[in-house]
């Protein structure tokens, strides 16, 4: 089976570079270092142990923070190899850890096959490779397997729908599972999904993404942005994914209890879109100020466009209350603990299978409400917007609720020191 993916990768590779080609029109970055992604990384350091986590876009980096913090602080002796798939991500490990200078040291991820990942390896012979999240590919593990290279996939989840389109892979999958060292799973029905696939070291460490801290410069561009908005209710729509905008847009124009002066901020989640969406806010009549374009207040616009990378906790600490895209469709959802880690009402969809157990326990402990379709999601943010007892609740419960469950980090380094040392 692994013959066949590798096959089928090289056969792709044509297409596959013109797609990151042609994407690269409108993400310059996509066109930036292209030569990593086929394994010619840049120079390795001479000297020291390289500890690689590979976090594969915007999301898994920004959870990433606290174990990279925690492994810097750990093994002073030793660098980070901080690896990516996407320009984005690549940015946001380049803010969050430029200030290491040469102890975080990046790179594209190269394509799955054998001959690309055994050059990468050999150009920076990792002490282990860690896994934020999903990413398991099938050569990168076997290569690792066969340099002696220890893998661990931590902060791991595996949804459902995940595990049926992993057996349906049949062999690759479970061959890759069985091959990872160690597995730190958010949950126990996370665990028990991966342990199913045949991985022989799986432990439930909690989400990492708990102990992700509000960067203080972060807070202050949230205040910096409440001052430009001034006195007016925001309501946030965070990460939304296409096709959730223009629900968002007509249930806003068909509700008709809004705040008086009520501004909607919308953060698209992929920032290919931005320019998408600004023409889906004008085309109904609403006036739009682009965050980019922000100088002095944002004047009587009736929607706030987040067209901005990096910047959600300020967003996050600029509204009264929140709703979680890619969850009004069935997409999965996003991740909900920065809102709560800030004391924000969150509010949902019905689909949150990418981060199930998390938004179902903050449902129970009052931190979030979810909503049936987009008429429900505004008339649950308006009432929030006007209750200024019941906003303060809900906040009340998100910051408990956050608070409860951080400490992932240290448990997922104690388990890799195992393989570090």
């Amino acid at each position: 089976m692994r013959l066949l993916y590798s096959l089928a990768w090289w056969l792709a590779l044509p297409v596959v570079l013109g797609r990151l080609w042609w994407r690269g029109r409108q993400e310059p970055g996509y066109r930036a270092h292209w030569r990593e992604r086929l394994g010619f990384p840049g120079a390795a350091p001479s000297t020291g142990q390289t500890l690689w986590v590979h976090a594969v876009s915007v999301g898994e980096t920004r959870a990433a923070e606290p174990l990279v913090e925690a492994l810097l602080a750990a093994y002073p002796d030793s660098r980070i190899l901080l690896t990516h798939m996407t320009p984005t991500g690549r940015a946001t490990g380049r803010s969050l850890f430029g200030h290491h200078g040469e102890r975080v040291v990046q790179s594209y991820l190269p394509y799955d096959t054998g001959f690309m990942v055994a050059r990468f390896l050999r150009r920076f012979a990792p002490r282990v490779c860690i896994l934020m999240e999903t990413e398991v590919w099938p050569n990168l593990v076997a290569g690792c397997a066969k340099a002696g290279v220890p893998v661990a996939l931590v902060n791991a989840r595996l949804s459902e729908r995940s595990l049926r389109s992993g057996r349906k892979m049949g062999t690759l999958m479970t061959d890759a599972a069985q091959a990872i060292t160690l597995v730190a799973a958010q949950t126990e029905l996370d665990a028990e999904r991966i342990r199913s696939l045949g991985a022989p070291q799986v432990a439930v460490t909690g989400s990492i993404k708990f102990d992700v801290v509000p960067p203080s410069a972060a807070l202050e561009k949230g205040a910096w942005l409440r001052e430009q908005i001034g006195a007016r209710p925001v309501f946030l729509c965070a990460s939304t994914r296409e096709g959730e905008e223009a629900l968002i847009l007509d249930a806003w124009q068909r509700a008709v209890d809004k705040p008086a002066n009520a501004l909607l901020a919308i953060v698209p989640r992929h920032p290919q879109r931005f320019d998408e969406v600004e023409k889906m806010i004008g085309a109904r009549g609403l006036s739009v100020m682009r965050r980019s374009k922000i100088d002095k207040g944002i004047g009587n616009a009736k929607v706030l466009l987040g067209d901005s990378m990096g910047e959600m906790f300020a967003y996050f600490a600029a509204c009264d209350c929140a709703f979680i895209g890619g969850s009004l469709m069935p997409l999965g959802g996003q991740n909900l603990i920065e809102a709560c880690a800030l004391g924000k009402p969150v509010l949902v969809g019905e689909h949150t299978f990418n981060f199930a157990q998390a938004t179902d326990e903050a449902v129970l402990d009052g931190a979030a409400l979810r909503v049936p379709d987009a008429d429900a999601l505004m008339a649950a943010a308006m009432r929030l917007l006007e209750d200024d007892a019941a906003r303060a609740r809900m906040g009340a419960h998100a910051l408990a609720f956050a608070g409860r469950h951080r400490g992932a980090t240290l448990r997922t380094v104690e388990l890799l020191r195992q393989l570090i040392s």
